[in-house]
């Protein structure tokens, strides 16, 4: 919910006050003042910002500049740039909001660099800000401008990888497996079982002692029966950083000798990407930002392919707030627990696993004998290692 439609904290008058001021600026009367609680004041001020930043950009009279002919690009005191404008304009505004303001940017006031010159990508840091403003604008990018953001998205997600790889492996792997031999030579790894088969043959009988021509050595690697990770991420614009972190963790994890991943991309149509699951930006830039969510159609379907339950692990990255039928989907979790399968509910994937979900319905899933969480990505891992090792 946005600054603007808290009506429950603020009174109608003073809602009506903070409309005005953002519709006249920062250059308005004094008593023109933003109210509510600190939150809110710092909530309209930032939306105050954003505006400035866009209408001072604008052809003809701005109320928000007291020099309506010698314009600066209205940069001010948040030194804000156009990908973070686009990026904070739809966390503060409401959907309809945000969606004419970001038209009147790139049609009208000056930032169409952003989908027509491939130079100011390039010139950007490729980092999660920049990859979330790249996906969010990724329909309207054409040519060489999208060739560039397929780079941008290439070099974040390989540098997540980077980040996160070791600790999920390690995670993800540990405990002895005797069916591999190690490097590593020491009494810790050493196969006393294995190293006296195997010199059995080589047993003196004349001076009754067992000869040790080979010695072996197990690596500390936890043996797995084949596992299926079916991991299933709601695309809509609220989960953007979870559906970044879930197309790295399903590459690492697809790379595990012992884990098959199927990725599925959901709203309320659902896209099956488990052949693009080594390549993360290829799947990032297959999503489709926005609209309803059907996670009820999407668990349906992750059960689908569900072969072996036992050894299957399905996980829905959601914020739960369901578009299509909670009853379905809570008989279809309830089928698949019953089955022997793993079933988890992340209302985040991201560095933060700070979510906003429908506690209710994760409720009603917990009941059932889901986990129903956030997790941050290094997280995942472990979690992964412990429900597929129980």
């Amino acid at each position: 919910m946005s600054a603007l439609d808290k009506g429950d904290k603020t009174s109608e008058r003073q809602l009506a006050v903070n409309r005005w001021r953002l519709v006249l600026g920062s250059k308005s009367d004094r008593s023109f003042g933003f109210g509510g609680s600190a939150r809110e004041v710092k909530a309209l001020g930032e939306m105050e910002d954003l505006l400035d930043y866009l209408y001072a950009n604008a052809q003809g009279d701005d109320v928000r500049s007291e020099d309506s002919q010698g314009r600066s690009g209205g940069l001010g005191k948040t030194q804000l740039t156009a990908a973070k404008w686009i990026r904070k304009v739809r966390e503060l505004f409401p959907q309809q909001t945000a969606e004419v303001l970001e038209r009147h940017a790139l049609e009208e006031f000056g930032m169409a660099e952003l989908l027509t010159d491939k130079t100011v990508l390039e010139k950007m840091k490729p980092d999660m800000s920049l990859l979330k403003t790249v996906l969010q604008l990724r329909h309207l990018m054409k040519g060489e401008v999208l060739e560039t953001a397929k780079k941008v998205a290439r070099r974040v997600a390989e540098e997540l990888r980077e980040k996160l790889e070791n600790s999920t492996r390690q995670a993800l792997t540990g405990k002895l497996d005797r069916s591999l031999s190690s490097p590593v030579h020491s009494a810790r790894n050493l196969d006393i079982k294995k190293t006296v088969r195997r010199n059995l043959k080589n047993y003196d009988a004349e001076r009754g002692e067992l000869v040790l021509k080979d010695v072996y050595f197990s690596g500390r690697v936890k043996k797995y029966n084949k596992k299926t990770v079916i991991l299933a991420v709601d695309e809509s614009g609220s989960m953007l950083g979870s559906v970044i972190y879930s197309a790295v963790m399903a590459q690492i994890i697809s790379k595990l000798p012992f884990a098959e991943v199927k990725l599925v991309i959901f709203d309320t149509s659902i896209v099956d990407l488990s052949e693009s699951v080594e390549d993360p930006a290829e799947v990032l830039m297959s999503v489709q930002l926005g609209g309803g969510t059907n996670i009820a159609g999407a668990l349906a379907y992750c059960e689908s392919l569900i072969r072996t339950p036992a050894d299957t692990c399905v996980l829905v990255v959601t914020d739960l707030f369901e578009g299509g039928s909670r009853r379905i989907l809570l008989n279809t979790a309830r089928n698949i627990i019953q089955s022997g399968a793993k079933l988890s509910f992340l209302t985040a994937l991201d560095e933060q696993a700070n979510p906003s979900f429908d506690k209710d319905l994760g409720q009603k899933l917990a009941n059932e004998g889901a986990f129903v969480g956030a997790l941050t990505p290094d997280m995942l891992g472990d979690y992964i290692g412990r429900i597929m090792g129980s």
